[in-house]
Order: structure tokens, then C-alpha cells, then sequence
């Protein structure tokens, strides 16, 4: 399968790196020349708990006209920069690309939707994380890590599967999942309940998990998006903030960065309103306070702010 990761950042060269470990023909596609750079010159390498790997038959490119159409277009670019992203990478699409959004946060398909027409989206989500170390080296979080695909319509489809079976070979732990909107909701908990803190406090998962009032807030703020998810009629898995808290960490070492804080660090804009702010503007909508949420995304703000 022609596999094109368009935003591949740290998250995007695990997945795709992994795939292309398993023999798939995986193109990683993004503005860092830097990293095309070092991938064309030494591959890509993956460092996990299991030790670390070279990926050596894999493609990089700033430039999708380079690329091609492809079978399957993994979406993976900041939120905020998704229907631009698309519209400037028109040499990944052919009639038949399926095209799956794994970002965080809420609101991505009916962006994708415009660009490439609604028959060829399909959503997912992923508990796969990744900290890039430097161009060409990523901390690959995978262990025990799941991703869970699904069409829009809630249906279980014959491509679904055969993209989830292609995941499952590469030893990426995906299921093809009916009701993809639970799904979403349950990927936003585990999204709330670190993204924002670690960004604010400035700290990997070791650390951010050793302060108990840190836990607090958290699990308030998971409370709140609980909340908001059922009062929408949304059918969670996770039903306890503890758990959210849990999941983030599960399988990710103790210097794992929350892409908000690489965000940060790197002195850009991050995906607040589509994660902490999705919760807010919801609650909002329905009549219900989310004073956690919205005191997160204050400090976010401000933070940005304070970098321009």
C-alpha cells in the first residue's frame, strides 16, 4: 500500500515509520527540510522501550507534487492548519484515496470533507505517541499504544479493514471500530487531561506525574469533558476522569512530550481550541460550566501570546 503521512512530524514519522518497517511504501511528507534531510541521508530512526531501529527503505518530501497520489493519506498536520495543508498537497489525492485523519481534538473530517469530498474520509484516532529528537530521530511510543479507525457513517466497511489489517502486520495495534465519534470523544479525555498541563508547566510525563496537584486539576478538567460528551449523547468508554489520567501515560517513558508542549517549545500555536477549547465551546452550547477547561486555556493563550 502507497501510504503518504501528510504532516509528519514526530507522531507521524512513528506511524510512519512503522509501516514502512513492515514493507509498505510510506512517503513522509512535511515543511521540515531538515528532517527530509536527514531521512533521504540516514533514514529515519525510532527509538522505543523496546531499544532503537533504523528505517532505511522509507521516502521523505517537502513537496507532494513529488509524491504522488496515494492508496491511503494519513492527516497529521496542526489542527488549525488542516483544509490549507490539504489544499496545498492536491498531488497526494486521486479519485480513490482514502484519506484519515489521526489529529487531536475535535471537528477534522468535516475540514477534510471539503477538500477531498466526504465518500473518501474516514477517522481514527491514536494512542501512539512520538518526541522528535532531532531531524531524523524520534522517540517512538508504541507498546501497548492502540488506534482505532472507522467511517463516518458509523458502518464497518471492507477498506476500513483492510487499513486497520495493514496497521495490525506493522505491530500497530488498530482496530476497525463502528461508532467513531465515541471513539473521538475518548481520545479528547485522554488529550485534556495532560496536553494543556504538561504545555503550562513545561514538563515531560516523569515529572508532570509526580505532583499531585497536578493530578488534581486534571482529573477535574477530564470530569468536566465527561460531562459535556454525555449531556451531547455521546457513549464514552472511558467513564472515569482516573482513567483518562491513566491512559495518557500508559506505554510512553518518562521524557514524553505532549505535542502541545513541542508546540511551545518550538514557539508555535497550539491545537488548545480544538482539544481544552472544543470542551469549553461545547459547554457552552449546552448550558454547562467548564471552569477547569477554560482556566487551561487562558494560560495557553497567554503563553502564546507571550511568544510573539
Amino acid at each position: 500500500m502507497k501510504i503518504g503521512v501528510l504532516g509528519a512530524g514526530a507522531l507521524g514519522s512513528v506511524i510512519g515509520g512503522t509501516l514502512a518497517q513492515a514493507g509498505e511504501d510510506v512517503w513522509l511528507v512535511t515543511r521540515s527540510q531538515a528532517h527530509v534531510a536527514a531521512v533521504r541521508a540516514a533514514g529515519l530512526r525510532l527509538i522505543g522501550s523496546e531499544g532503537e531501529s533504523a528505517v532505511s527503505r522509507i521516502h521523505a518530501a517537502t513537496d507532494s507534487n513529488e509524491v504522488g497520489p496515494c492508496d491511503l493519506v494519513i492527516v497529521l498536520v496542526k489542527s488549525f492548519d488542516t483544509e490549507q495543508a490539504l489544499r496545498k498537497s492536491a498531488g497526494l489525492f486521486g479519485p480513490e484515496t482514502v484519506v484519515m485523519s489521526l489529529q487531536n481534538g475535535l471537528g477534522h473530517e468535516d475540514a477534510l470533507a471539503e477538500v477531498v469530498g466526504r465518500r473518501n474520509v474516514i477517522a481514527g484516532k491514536t494512542y501512539v505517541g512520538g518526541v522528535m529528537l532531532e531531524p531524523g530521530v524520534v522517540i517512538a511510543g508504541v507498546q501497548g499504544k492502540e488506534t482505532l479507525i472507522g467511517e463516518l457513517d458509523g458502518s464497518l466497511s471492507l477498506r476500513v479493514q483492510a487499513i486497520a489489517d495493514v496497521f495490525n502486520r506493522a505491530g500497530l495495534v488498530t482496530v476497525a471500530a463502528p461508532d467513531i465519534m465515541s471513539i473521538i470523544w475518548d481520545k479528547l479525555l485522554v488529550n485534556v487531561a495532560t496536553g494543556a498541563l504538561a504545555a503550562i508547566t513545561r514538563l515531560p510525563y516523569g515529572p508532570l506525574y509526580d505532583i499531585a496537584e497536578i493530578h488534581t486539576v486534571a482529573v477535574h478538567a477530564v470530569a468536566e469533558a465527561i460531562a459535556v460528551a454525555e449531556a451531547r449523547g455521546i457513549s464514552l468508554s472511558i467513564t472515569e476522569p482516573e482513567e483518562a489520567w491513566r491512559k495518557a501515560a500508559e506505554g510512553l517513558p518518562p521524557n514524553f512530550k505532549t505535542s502541545m508542549l513541542q508546540s511551545l517549545e518550538k514557539g508555535s500555536v497550539t491545537e488548545i481550541d480544538f482539544i481544552n477549547g472544543a470542551v469549553v465551546a461545547e459547554g457552552r452550547r449546552l448550558g454547562i460550566a467548564t471552569p477547569y477547561n477554560e482556566t487551561l486555556v487562558a494560560c495557553i493563550k497567554g503563553i502564546e501570546a507571550s511568544l510573539h
